[in-house]
This record gives C-alpha cells, structure tokens and sequence, in this order.
C-alpha cells in the first residue's frame, strides 16, 4: 500500500512525533529480539522453540520498521515547520506483510510455552495461525481502501476471524491453563489478555478514518497508534513468553530433582 497524506500538510511535531516513534520501535524490537535469542540458554529444550519464535516475531518487527522508517523519511522533507511531501509514497504495506507473518506466530508461541499434548498443540496451531493470516488479508483490502465504506466492510469480515481467535483463547485454551502449574497460570493469562487488548487495539486504530479528523491527524493517529499496539503485542508478551518459559523450566528441574 502507497500512502501519502493529501490536503493538509503534516507539521513538523507530527512528522518527528511518528519518525521518533518508528525510530524507538525499531530499537526496541531488535533489542528484545536479541535478550530473548541470548535468553534460550536460561530454559528447557521443552520451551526453547517457544523464545525463538517470539524472537522471531520481533526480528521480523524490527527489519520491517526498518523499512516502514525509511519509507517514511523519504517521503517527507521538513521545511519552514511543514513536512513537505517529496513525491516519493510512504509504503505503508510494508506493516501488512510484518503482520502476516508474525501475527499467526504470536499465537503459536503461546501455544509453545504451555505445553500441551502433541495432538492439541499441533491442532491449536493450525488453527490460530490460518484465523490470524486470514484476519490481516481481510483488513488488508478496507486498509487501502479510498472510501470510509469499503473500509468498514473489509474490517467487518476481518472482526469474523478475530472473535473466532478471541473464542480459542478464552474458551478453547481455557481449560488448558487451568491445568498449568500456578506459579505461571496467572502469567499465561496476563499474557492472554495482553494479546487480546493489544489486538483489540488494532481496529480501534483501523477505525481512526471515521472520527472525522484531517488528513494530517489521521495519518499520525494511524501510524502511531499501530505502532503502540505492535510495542506491546510483540515486545511486552515476548517477555512475558520468556517469564513463563523460565519459571516452567524451574519447576520441571525442580520436580526430577
């Protein structure tokens, strides 16, 4: 998707407002990518899989925001106050590929760290990542979208999913984390909820272009709205992944010795 605010120009604080929050972004993602490589030493081969691909998750994140920061730099030169548009797009689809590719694997990986059945986790699996890729290819269409009506259809069929996802991790994971040892049961819950609000968050965010704000606010709301969601959904739960596996891998060596 090639985006670039028409109207209204983007003020100088709204250009370095979103440029220093992709900068921050980037930073933290590739920071939390390499604590929770580095990280893997500290657990049991039972969770190790579980902290690389939400290592994974964030190194994705980072070389996408990467991208997204310089599309963003290029797009616009400041003069006089006033970011002036350059004529080269800001490529925002850059999000929309990070997105599916790292949303089906959130779910996974907290699948991974609770160590369910072979069957059960196989299932579970494959079932959250094909709901999860197929909520970001719905929202994909309402995104580029130039009328707020073809947005909300496209958000409407991407919600389907979603609640189903929602549906898997209250009710269909419910009983499996009941069964987790209670020293993390209430930490796979916390990271439960954290993964729901911060997606909760996201078509909140999609929702920006209905407020009635100008092309200026819309497009900072969007950027860094969305990016505040993925801070928390890939960063915040990673460690939260990370804390779980730590304290699993402490009662297992415990209990063998």
């Amino acid at each position: 998707m090639e985006t670039g605010v028409t109207g209204d120009l983007l003020t100088a604080g709204q250009y370095y407002f979103v440029y220093n929050a992709f900068s921050f972004t980037l930073a933290t993602m590739a920071a939390t990518t390499i604590f929770l490589w580095l990280s893997r030493s500290q657990v049991s081969k039972n969770y190790k899989t579980a902290l690389t691909i939400s290592g994974l998750v964030c190194a994705i994140a980072a070389y996408h925001y990467w991208r997204i920061f310089e599309s963003w730099d290029a797009a616009y030169e400041v003069k006089d106050g006033v970011a002036v548009l350059t004529g080269v797009a800001f490529n925002d689809a850059y999000r929309y590929v990070d997105w599916l590719l790292t949303v089906p694997l959130l779910l996974i990986e907290l699948v991974l760290v609770m160590r369910l059945s072979k069957a059960e986790t196989s299932s579970k699996c494959i079932k959250l990542g094909f709901a999860a890729a197929l909520m970001i290819l719905l929202g994909y269409p309402g995104e580029v979208a130039g009328d707020n009506t073809t947005r909300a259809i496209w958000g409407t069929l991407s919600t389907i999913p979603f609640l189903y996802i929602v549906w898997e991790l209250f009710k269909g994971l419910g009983e499996s984390i009941e069964r987790q040892p209670d020293s993390v049961r209430k930490l796979i819950k916390d990271a439960r909820l954290i993964t729901f609000a911060s997606w909760g968050f996201y078509p909140i965010v999609f929702m920006v272009p209905f407020l009635g704000l100008s092309g200026p606010s819309i497009e900072t709301t969007l950027q860094v709205g969305y990016t505040i969601a993925d801070l928390i959904a890939k960063c915040g739960v990673g460690i939260i992944i990370f804390v779980i596996a730590v304290r699993k891998t402490e009662i297992e060596r415990s209990e063998e010795g």
